[in-house]
């Protein structure tokens, strides 16, 4: 099988308490003069304490069009991405020559080159490294590639592949847009990247194996979530039904893949979740019946640094392993959700 050698995450440079980005957004996403109210009230509702940010809070102010902001996302992504992929490749005893696959995952920004093209050289990755750069999964994106290198290695039992996620959140945040959706990605994204270094088969790890896969399309949600593209970027879509969606399939997913496995929720001993936010982590725990202290890697995850898009459920996972690696031969599940709308589990075996 499948295993995990190493995950490491990285976080964007600048830090700052809640209350400073309240501020921030109030002064460039809201119109002058306009009652923040509302604004303040999900902002202090989202259980984050601090976030991370890929520029300084004065300098997004002098973001007033999609080229500037896109121009920000590659010079961020670039130090972040080598930062994670080199502290993964180092935790997991390898060198960037041992890479045979690099999987790029960003739903923040665009480059072509891809991202992925621009770290091998940087990193001193092998020049026929196969590059697959991913765009488009947005949240759900940490659990699919992980699937999909699994996918890949069950091909390729001798290889090594790397999956890389970043994603600054902060520059998506539209100017003078006081729409709920808007506003609620204003109180809950921040900016991080991870790695998570794979290895097929024949190089077994001492990490977790990926036992199963599965991926869930549900059909006519895809005005669920997701970006409308405009002049000015990336304006959020995202409907207030997605904890509701969690509710009516989730359990039945979850149980559905256990069960051909052989396995029931009892069989979980650690729940690796995205920290989408309080409605969606509180919809998952009721649906899944979850025991209290199931999902706290996560939630304090969400307090820590926010929603990091893909590379929130694998910063979620590195914490995992680090401070609460479940039992040799227990089972785990990672799960995901994003835009589609769509989930995505990862069933893992220590």
């Amino acid at each position: 099988m499948t295993s995990i050698a190493a995950v490491h995450g990285a976080l964007a440079p600048h830090r700052y308490p809640q209350h400073e980005i309240t501020d921030m957004v109030a002064r460039t996403c809201l119109p002058a003069g306009a009652d923040r109210k509302v604004l303040d009230r999900l902002h202090r509702g989202a259980r984050v304490d601090t976030r991370h940010t890929a520029l300084p809070l004065d300098r997004y102010d002098s973001l007033t069009d999609f080229g500037a902001v896109n121009d920000a996302f590659i010079a961020g992504a670039l130090p972040l991405g080598a930062e994670a992929v080199g502290g993964a490749l180092e935790a997991a005893g390898l060198s960037p020559r041992d890479v045979d696959l690099l999987m790029f995952t960003s739903v923040t920004g665009i480059a072509a080159p891809s991202v992925d093209a621009r770290l091998v050289g940087r990193l001193g990755l092998r020049s026929d490294v196969k590059r697959v750069p991913v765009f488009g999964l947005g949240c759900v994106a940490g659990a699919a590639g992980i699937a999909r290198l699994h996918d890949y290695l069950l091909g390729r039992p001798d290889d090594v592949a790397v999956l890389l996620s970043v994603e600054l959140c902060s520059l998506t945040f539209q100017r003078d847009d006081v729409s709920s959706a808007n506003l609620v990605a204003t109180a809950l994204f921040g900016d991080g990247a991870a790695a998570v270094v794979a290895c097929g088969p024949r190089r077994r790890t001492a990490g977790p194996v990926v036992v199963d896969t599965r991926s869930q399309l549900y059909p006519d949600t895809e005005q669920t979530m997701g970006w409308d593209i405009t002049g000015s970027g990336f304006r959020i879509v995202l409907d207030a039904s997605v904890p509701d969606l969690v509710r009516k399939n989730l359990a039945a997913d979850v149980d559905g893949f256990l069960a051909d496995n052989g396995l029931t929720r009892d069989d979980i001993t650690a729940w690796v979740c995205h920290p989408g936010g309080p409605k969606v982590l509180e919809a998952v725990e009721e649906v899944l019946q979850l025991p209290a202290d199931a999902l706290d890697m996560t939630w304090r995850s969400l307090a820590a640094v926010g929603n990091l898009s893909s590379s929130s459920v694998l910063h979620v996972l590195r914490d995992t392993l680090a401070e609460r690696p479940p039992p040799p031969c227990s089972y785990g599940l990672l799960l995901a959700m994003g835009p589609g709308f769509c989930s995505e589990l990862v069933l893992l075996r220590w």
